[in-house]
């Protein structure tokens, strides 16, 4: 870590940069042409900055404002831009490419229009923001900013420069989490041009480190559900559609950047598979080692076959990235809204406990029961997020342009004009549900220890007074022990699950809806309002993170937990949502503490897990800065698809992470 990057590290963490935003009340955007309502936002937030450049800050770009232009219509969320369009370009060529499409397409100027307007508010800002860099002698920026403007961007740093600038568009215009996407596929190039102008890795080093701490310095600004929820998640490695590996030295450049720094941004995901060496697994288990909650790691074996499953074509799904957390996107040609809704597995599984577990002559009439209940469920939310998708029915050319059959066509992703338009829906608390299944099927069906009436009794009690019911249900077989029971329902759940979810129809052109494992932030709100379930869980509590075990499970260790995680054909259910365990700190301290982790990482590759996500943390050290939150000022986690600093997190979402099971190896 050089200089340079110290002293703008020290910078971002001290924060008090955040002191000196100025509030501005921006008026209603209002106008008559609806495909310019983005582009009066923008114009608006980049008219208002004050052009605020920090020491050593040589990407610029930053919010000078503490607020953006409101809107109360739907808000775009988790998008991969078409970064090659703008780096193919430069700012002031994305201009002339949209020109020469508008000639090209008679009929679509105003989507041209509005597009051009947005960007052409972004070019402003930024000749005025060369100018003030003039000014204060930042001659590296000021430079930079002219080349970009000029030119399509020819160096490792104009590429850098014209993502920063992309972002903040993309974000002015009322985009929420825009991820980086393949950030090793499409800024290798400008990064071989630099080595070839004669610059050192460590030169290009420093300019990631630099670049990364820029991406954290408005962080706080981004609408997320917690602090660091702002969705700048990033992909290194995977194959090309030849099979090749295309993790490089750029790759190993963006590791290192992330290692010394231990920012929250970006979020580092590695595409992986089974024929992956060893020693990409270490690399990345060092990462995981300080703390910060990532790498994630992505199967490709099984996603881009999941992917073609769902009618993705080839070249499309083996160029697969991530959303802000963990939902797989195809960038640049699809406008899929991955998270749109939810389906509460444990609600489902309770409510056909209460309502019918006394008319059921055995387990297998229970679970038909259950899992028509989960049905039900999920045509509920097909008809309400069906509804609320109506509501995104205003143009958006800023954010259309970035996708390439919307900027080829003049068509608008409201409009049909993506390839793909998919849908989304997170299955929450999938252990849980399979755990109260499991003590269904051996407490009341098989050992008749349980009658019908006294567990539903105990439900609705919260089991005060049952305690010696309790007990039975808490000792009943769960997900993550690798037991036959548990294994056989999770692997029949989830293949329902996916067949009635998978192929949907969803309203849009060519659109369906996708299944996944995941659960966001709902592991806690949606599990508020559910009572006590059959696995011993009492009203209210939390539910785990995305697909893990649930909370207080003492499982038979972690290769125990990744057999049991990995028995489901997750291809049917890629959507997304990780396997997400805890490893406790002191691991990484054994000297063979790396290699087991990174072992354990490839065996759950190769059994066919889709995703995972690691967590070194320490409980005594969460209690400690729960009480002292003065000493852990930059103390990070993994929440659920993302990283956050521990002291920002709602008290809720702390003792979700504290309550979750700590493993060794």
């Amino acid at each position: 870590m050089t200089e340079r990057v110290r002293n703008f590290l020290a910078l971002h963490l001290r924060r008090e940069y955040r002191k000196q935003r100025r509030e501005v009340k921006f008026a209603a955007v209002r106008t008559a042409d609806r495909y310019l309502r983005t582009a009066l936002a923008v114009k608006q937030l980049c008219e208002a900055e004050d052009l605020r450049l920090y020491p050593d800050d040589i990407f610029g770009f930053n919010h000078s404002t503490s607020s953006f232009p409101e809107t109360d219509e739907f808000r775009p969320t988790n998008f991969t831009p078409d970064y090659p369009f703008a780096l193919k370009n430069g700012l002031s060529g994305m201009i002339d490419e949209l020109s020469r499409l508008k000639a090209e397409n008679p009929g679509k100027e105003a989507f041209y229009d509005g597009a051009i307007a947005g960007i052409s508010a972004l070019c402003d800002l930024a000749r005025r923001q060369e100018e003030e860099a003039r000014r204060q002698g930042n001659d590296c920026l000021a430079d930079g900013l002219c080349a970009i403007l000029s030119r399509p961007p020819e160096s490792y740093y104009e590429a850098l420069l014209t993502q920063r600038a992309v972002i903040y568009l993309l974000r002015a215009g009322w985009m929420d989490h825009v991820t980086l996407g393949r950030f090793d596929v499409y800024m290798e190039p400008f990064y071989r041009n630099s080595l070839r102008a004669g610059m050192t890795n460590e030169e290009l080093l420093e300019l990631t480190e630099l670049y990364f701490i820029s991406l954290n310095l408005d962080t706080d600004l981004y609408r997320g559900i917690q602090q660091g929820d702002n969705g700048q998640s990033l992909v290194l490695g995977g194959r090309t559609k030849e099979c090749e590996d295309v993790f490089s030295d750029l790759s190993e450049v963006v590791l290192t950047a992330s290692e010394e720094l231990c920012l929250i941004d970006p979020k580092i995901n590695l595409r992986v598979d089974r024929n992956t060496p060893l020693q990409r697994f270490e690399r990345g288990t060092r990462l995981t080692a300080k703390g910060l909650g990532f790498p994630q790691y992505c199967n490709d074996d099984v996603v881009i076959d999941g992917l073609l499953a769902l009618g993705y074509d080839y070249e499309d799904a083996v160029d697969y990235t991530l959303a802000a957390c963990w939902e797989f996107i195809v960038p640049y040609v699809s406008y899929d809204v991955v998270n749109l809704r939810t389906l509460n597995f444990p609600a489902a599984v309770r409510e056909a406990t209460v309502g019918h577990l006394c008319d059921c002559r055995n387990f297998e009439e229970f679970y038909t029961l259950a899992t028509a209940v989960v049905g039900e469920q999920f045509l509920q939310h097909v008809r309400s997020g069906m509804e609320l998708m109506r509501g995104d029915d205003r143009p958006d050319p800023v954010v259309s342009v970035f996708i390439r059959p919307c900027r080829e066509r003049g068509l608008d992703r409201t409009e049909g004009g993506a390839k793909y338009n998919h849908y989304g829906i997170h299955g929450l608390g999938i252990a849980p549900a399979v755990d109260a299944l499991a003590a269904i099927k051996t407490r009341v069906f098989e050992e008749k220890s349980i009658s019908p009436e006294e567990l539903i009794a105990a439900l609705e009690a919260n089991f005060e007074g049952y305690g010696a019911l309790r007990s039975l249900l808490l000792t009943a077989p769960k997900m993550g022990n690798n037991e036959d029971v548990t294994n056989e329902i999770a692997v029949r759940l989830m293949k329902d699950y996916a067949r009635m979810v998978n192929g949907t129809p969803n309203g849009k052109p060519g659109g369906i809806w996708r299944a996944g494992t995941g659960g966001s932030m709902d592991y806690v709100y949606m599990a508020r309002g559910v009572g006590a379930t059959a696995d011993g869980r009492r009203a209210d509590e939390p539910y785990p993170s995305s697909f893990s075990p649930s909370l207080g499970v003492k499982a038979n260790g972690l290769l125990s937990v990744v057999s049991s995680f990995t028995k489901p054909d997750l291809r049917k259910t890629v959507n997304g949502g990780p396997l997400t365990v805890e490893i406790h700190e002191t691991v990484f301290s054994h000297p063979d503490g790396l290699g087991k982790v990174a072992l354990l990482v490839q065996n759950f590759i190769r059994m066919g897990g889709h995703q995972l996500q690691l967590n070194a943390i320490a409980r005594e050290k969460l209690l400690d800065a729960q009480a002292h939150p003065e000493k852990y000022p930059d103390l990070i986690v993994r929440v659920w698809g993302w990283s956050g600093y521990f002291n920002e997190l709602d008290l809720c979402f702390q003792n979700q992470i504290i309550s979750r099971t700590e493993y060794g190896i």
